[in-house]
């Protein structure tokens, strides 16, 4: 189960500088509150310009008046002295794209009447001389990804076939305005924020920006993504699934297609399990990188390695086959093509790796407990990125000789304002002798020797980890007087394969071991109040936060986020039956495994924690039948419970005024139970 964590990830210091002297007339430092989650703008995307001299980026923030979320599209000069809003629309861009003359700068956008944001996003133009940005393509379906020809000429999109559903009057067979009958006829039929699932895929258009007239180039039941062009702009890279029945299958492969209707794909990756990310070609257009993930059956629990394949196809190259790091996309070449750049994620942090393109060690090119990610490269060599510490938000830097130089200041303001608590890094040794790192978030005004309550954090996934990055969750909690432990326990990522797939088909087992050993670590170190423990995750998070609370009786206070025990009847009711057939069979051919894994329901009558459920309404990740089975065997003991359904909500609670509740109410839970008597509540 992926994780879903609200959290905003972001970065460094307010200039730069070091510590400051704070005169008798500035005002004090303000620990965090609740109405500050609406002040946090959150930094994504950087795209340098060919020329070196800005870089594009994206800002979300919330609209606390209209009850959503808006994402504008930024640029900021290479030297950071100059930073400009490009868009300012009530409708969110996204995915800012610069022509390769440097003049246009272009981004996708749902605007418009309701016809016309019935077709979806569309790509916009923005001359970077100023005016107001033109819209380019009117296709139904809408436009998920695409990509500048190296000339400036041709786009490639990724097209989405249009649901015929959304004009049911003009379906053939049905001529009223009432929404027909859904007719499901797949193997994977259901997906979080989809919904139902019927035949519709992504394809690939060729876009010519003189005529404005585009044509299909890929067809077929297949999910077409993740285009590339190559660099004499004759061919484009992509990654797809083309099984005979995808929906059954994690062999997706990277393919070249001939830039023009009428040309057939070639696979030139053949390895049985995922070839993904976004491809890179060579400068020279004799190689192409992408990620080589592990075998299918070991989808939830996937350590993507950097590859190479020549675009004719033929035997590819592995260069990281020692690591035992997760790679992540983007792979960037360098301008000579002799080596590739990209980001590892290692233990609580992640850093800038670069790798000889004929294989050898990897080299760090940054290091510290931070987080990077959003890696991109000017033409002259020039690298942007985002980086991250747990006390500093996400924002665009420069590379440069392996240090980073702030360009984008989105978040100073609020950062001045506030006094963030101490994120130190914590092991403990499990019962079983297993060492697991973790995260311990502080209060600024923490005392040595004295106890505090304790929140256990339990991160979603399970593949992923918390880590060295902003979290407002975790800073408001220790603003309020708690110790926030988050725990990497087996199933995260950043520790390598072997810890990853140790829960392999045996859930909700060793994580638990894991989690209770840190919690007795802290409790053992004079961190934690043993009497005042609590726990809490969302999705996979949630899932351990019912197994724990169903062992271990200690906890005062639990909060479980779009969770599930009873895992037998998520069969067939989420997006996870490729993996429930792979890794625990079918129930009727083993009945066995989906008990094991089923514990924390079956052995409802062990839990004493009062727990507060909480979920998305129409949730197919994790649907809500999980947190209702939980709430309603809790209830039906006496123990006090409570259970939070968020009306049109998914996976993700997204609208604002529901993240808000959410966190109001786990605090209230929370402090409800773990806070002394006379202490405030908040």
């Amino acid at each position: 189960m992926k994780r879903t964590v609200f959290v905003f990830l972001l970065v460094a210091l307010a200039w730069g500088v070091g510590p400051v002297a704070v005169s008798a007339e500035q005002p004090a430092k303000r620990s965090v509150k609740v109405d500050n989650f609406a002040r946090l703008r959150s930094v994504g995307d950087p795209q340098l310009s060919f020329d070196g001299k800005w870089v594009a980026y994206t800002v979300s923030t919330i609209d606390l008046e209209k009850d959503k979320r808006d994402t504008d599209i930024w640029m900021v000069s290479w030297e950071g002295g100059e930073e400009v809003r490009l868009t300012s629309s009530p409708d969110g861009e996204s995915r800012p794209r610069w022509s390769p003359d440097n003049r246009t700068l272009a981004f996708l956008a749902s605007r418009g009447d309701e016809d016309q944001k019935k077709k979806g996003s569309q790509v916009w133009l923005l001359d970077r001389r100023g005016g107001e940005a033109q819209r380019l393509t009117d296709i139904k379906g809408g436009i998920s990804d695409y990509a500048w020809s190296p000339d400036g000429k041709r786009l490639v999109l990724v097209v989405s076939d249009p649901n015929p559903d959304d004009e049911p009057e003009q379906k053939e067979g049905w001529k009223r305005k009432t929404r027909p009958p859904i007719l499901i006829d797949r193997y994977h039929f259901k997906q979080d924020r989809q919904g139902y699932l019927i035949n519709l895929h992504e394809h690939l258009w060729v876009f010519d920006l003189e005529t404005r007239k585009g044509d299909a180039i890929t067809s077929g039941a297949y999910a077409d993504r993740s285009p590339a062009w190559s660099p004499d702009g004759r061919s484009i890279a992509f990654v797809s699934n083309r099984a005979p029945d995808p929906d059954r299958s994690g062999d997706s492969n990277v393919y070249v297609i001939e830039a023009e209707t009428g040309a057939e794909p070639r696979p030139v990756t053949t390895f049985t399990g995922p070839d993904g990310g976004r491809p890179a070609w060579s400068p020279d257009g004799q190689w192409i990188a992408y990620l080589q993930g592990d075998e299918p059956r070991f989808s939830a629990y996937n350590l993507n390695k950097l590859a190479i394949v020549p675009p004719a196809g033929g035997p590819a190259r592995v260069l990281t086959p020692a690591l035992d790091r997760a790679v992540e996309s983007p792979v960037l070449w360098s301008a000579d093509g002799q080596s590739l750049i990209f980001v590892v994620e290692d233990d609580r942090a992640s850093y800038v790796g670069r790798i000889a393109a004929a294989g050898g060690n990897v080299e760090k090119l940054t290091g510290g407990r931070r987080a990077v990610s959003s890696l991109c490269l000017g033409s002259d060599g020039k690298t942007a990125l985002l980086t991250a510490t747990a006390a500093e938000l996400p924002e665009v830097h420069a590379l440069e000789d392996g240090a980073f130089r702030r360009l984008s200041r989105q978040n100073d303001a609020w950062l001045s304002e506030v006094q963030l608590g101490t994120t130190e890094d914590f092991t403990s040794k499990s019962k079983d002798g297993t060492v697991v790192n973790s995260l311990m978030v502080k209060p600024a005004d923490f005392k040595p020797g004295q106890k505090y309550p304790l929140l256990l954090f339990i991160h979603g996934g399970p593949n992923g980890q918390d880590e060295h990055s902003f979290s407002f969750d975790q800073e408001l909690f220790a603003a309020q007087g708690y110790v926030v432990l988050a725990v990497n326990y087996r199933g995260s990522s950043g520790r390598g394969s072997a810890f990853q797939k140790a829960i392999y088909a045996d859930w909700c087992h060793k994580e638990v071991i894991d989690l209770i050993g840190a919690v007795d670590e802290a409790i053992r170190s004079g961190v934690a109040d043993p009497d005042r423990l609590g726990l809490g995750g969302w999705s996979y998070g949630g899932i351990l936060t019912d197994a724990t609370i169903a062992v271990d009786q200690r906890f005062k206070a639990a909060v479980s986020g779009a969770g599930s025990s009873l895992q037998l009847t998520m069969y067939g009711t989420d997006q996870y039956i490729l993996q429930y057939e792979q890794e625990l069979g079918p129930p009727w051919k083993g009945l066995e495994p989906w008990l094991k894994v089923s514990a924390a329901f079956l052995r409802a009558d062990r839990i004493k924690t009062p727990t507060l459920f909480m979920c998305g309404e129409k949730d197919f990740n994790v649907p809500i039948a999980g947190s209702e089975q939980m709430y309603q065997a809790l209830k039906s003991r006496g123990i006090d419970t409570q259970l939070v359904i968020y009306p049109g909500q998914f996976h993700g609670i997204t609208m604002p005024s529901y993240a808000r509740d959410r966190i109001e109410r786990r605090l209230a839970w929370y402090n409800k139970y773990l806070k002394p008597a006379g202490q405030p509540a908040s």
